[in-house]
């Protein structure tokens, strides 16, 4: 059951990432901070529409060549409590590993701007333990899910 407790709340928020080919980067002089290795969409249940994270996440590993246990940090929107405990189920996700700086329902949800911000922080986190991969994922409308794979360079 979903309630306000367990639901995030909806917010303002704004985040930028800015992307290029590295030739354009570098005649911008702008030193790159990560590369997306990989990153992949799937289809769940559209009136369930919380599942589609996993299945994602998973699509998004195999076109990397890599498995769970590979990824320093999980960035899983936490829309509802439920997905992020989801996914790790379906995964083997260590739940150390998810969230570490906390989730939407803590933090807010500002819906257009959460991809974004889910990169960015997941990026600043890896910076900060001096790790190397992060997958970021969401449930997105209509039972769709998303997952990017993102290395630090």
């Amino acid at each position: 059951v979903h309630t306000a407790g367990n639901s995030s709340g909806i917010v303002d928020g704004a985040a930028v990432v800015l992307m290029g080919s590295g030739e354009w980067g570098k005649n911008a002089g702008l030193k790159p901070r990560a590369r997306i290795r990989a990153m992949a969409t799937a289809g769940a249940e559209p009136l369930i529409m919380l599942t589609a994270p996993a299945p994602a996440s998973l699509k998004a590993l195999k076109k990397a060549g890599m498995k769970a246990s590979d990824i320093d940090l999980w960035e899983i929107n936490e829309a509802f409590a439920v997905v992020p405990l989801q996914t790790a189920k379906a995964l083997g996700i260590d739940p150390e590993r998810i969230n570490v700086n906390g989730g939407a329902i803590a933090l807010g949800h500002p819906l257009g701007a959460t991809g974004a911000i889910l990169l960015g922080t997941a990026l600043a986190e890896l910076e900060r333990t001096n790790k190397a991969t992060a997958l970021i994922t969401l449930c997105i409308g209509g039972g769709m899910g998303i997952a990017t794979i993102i290395e630090r360079i």
